[in-house]
Formats: C-alpha cells, structure tokens, sequence
C-alpha cells in the first residue's frame, strides 16, 4: 500500500464537491483497495499515545457552530480491535493505550466520506503524543511501515499550511505570500526526503511562525514520512492554499508513483 498524507481543511469540505474532494476520491480509485484504513488525525492529541481499538467507533462532530448539517453526518465504518493490537506491538516499547471512547473525528471521517463513501472499510485512529519532540513521531511512523505489506492504508491527516487566525472566507482570495513559500519549502523538502529540516520547521523563520503556529496540523505529515520507504515516489495530488492561509496540499508516497 502507499502510504498518503491529506490536507483536509475545514470541515465544511464534507458538504461540498470541490477541487479538494474529488482529490480525495481520485486517489481512493488509483490503488487497490485496503484491509484497514489507519489514520493519524491533526485532531487527536493526548498526552502518551492511544489507539482506537472499539468495533464500531462513533463519528465525532469536533468542530464550533458550522452548517447544522455537519452534525447530522455520520460515518459508521467499522473499527478494528485487530488492527489496534497489531498497532500496539508495533509501537512498542512506547506504551500504547487501547482506546474505547474517541471515535473518528472530522479529521478523519470528512476525508473518508469522500474517499470511500461506503464506509465499509474498517478505521482505526492513532493519537499524538503532544509531549514528545518532532523527530519521535517521524520514529513513530517508521514503526508502522510493516502495516503497508499487510494491505493497511496509513493516512496523515492535517495541513501544512494551518492558520485559521487569518483565514478569508472568500473563495476566491488569493494565499498569502508566506503561507505560499512555507508550502512550497515544505514540499521541496518533502521531494528531497529531508525529514531533518522539515521536523525543525520551526526554525524556518517568520512563514514557519505565520504558517504552522501550533504542531497540531503538522504533525500528521511527520508520521506518513516516517512511513515512507526509500523507493517510494512523490506524488501531489491537491496542491492549492484555500482561504488564504488553510493549505491543501496531499502528497502520496508509492512505488512505482502513483498516477491520479
């Protein structure tokens, strides 16, 4: 399996066909269809790691007074307890917490519903541990690469470019001139397979600051390069800053590339 990061952006994409939408949909139908779906959502973070390990996880609505609509969406995809065991043994020594209370949150459940709109692919979610540097979670990732023979798709879900502070609402406003160089710096990076500048994107000067102001959103992208393999091929998929600063940026990583 590839192994795929998504920038998912606002949650109203779940209601919506977009550019951004039928992205995601375009790359369900270009590889073979997963086992399992493991995926690792900007919003999930807990202080130690947990995974979702319940049979029927519930869709969470995580999200302020958007359309009312949003809250009538449910994505009933099934869990697996398997899956989250196999998770567990992988990850270890790092004690990992089989979770029965999280569920699937919009990070997750907004990207699938337009992916694979059956929902009948089971999921499991992994949390982020917000106490640990950077690199940890690249390590993370790597751990889990042996789930890509397995037939288990890993998802990273967040944006590289996430600043809702500044966002514009119109679409058709233009990005800002550092979110756009910070995105494309970060996807130069990611062609390079420069995982060491991209963990210490912070350093990247004032874009870095404007464009990733919290890790949440960024973190996603740590695992899935973790994951990669040394033979996998780069494809972007959706590559466009919408609002002005929410990146949409999704990257694919596969041998041989993939072609969406």
């Amino acid at each position: 399996m590839p192994v795929i990061f998504i920038g998912h952006g606002s949650p109203t994409n779940a209601l919506e066909t977009n550019d951004a939408t039928r992205g995601w949909s375009r790359i369900a139908g270009a590889i073979r269809r997963p086992r399992a779906i493991l995926c690792i959502s900007a919003h999930w973070c807990t202080r130690g790691t947990a995974v979702t390990a319940m049979a029927a996880p519930r869709t969470i609505h995580d999200f302020g007074p958007l359309s009312p609509r949003l809250f009538e969406i449910r994505y009933p995809a099934p869990g697996s307890p398997e899956l989250a065991g196999r998770v567990r043994d992988l990850l270890a020594p790092d004690a990992v917490t089989l979770d029965t209370s999280w569920g699937l949150d919009h990070g997750t459940w907004a990207v699938l519903l337009k992916a694979y709109p059956e929902a009948d692919i089971p999921v499991v979610q992994l949390s982020m541990d917000i106490t640990r540097p950077p690199q940890w979670h690249v390590e993370m990732g790597a751990r889990l690469q042996p789930l890509r023979d397995e037939g288990i798709l890993i998802l990273g879900s967040g944006n590289i470019v996430h600043n809702l502070s500044l966002l514009n609402w119109d679409p058709e406003s233009k990005p800002y001139d550092w979110a756009q160089r910070f995105n494309e710096r970060i996807k130069e990076c990611i062609v390079r397979n420069d995982s060491m500048t991209i963990c210490g994107y912070q350093d990247l000067g004032s874009d870095a600051v404007l464009a990733a102001p919290n890790p949440d959103h960024f973190w996603p992208l740590l695992y899935v390069l973790g994951a990669r393999r040394v033979e996998d091929a780069v494809t972007f998929t959706t590559d466009f800053i919408q609002y002005r600063s929410l990146g949409m940026t999704s990257a694919c990583f596969s041998a041989p590339p993939l072609v969406v």
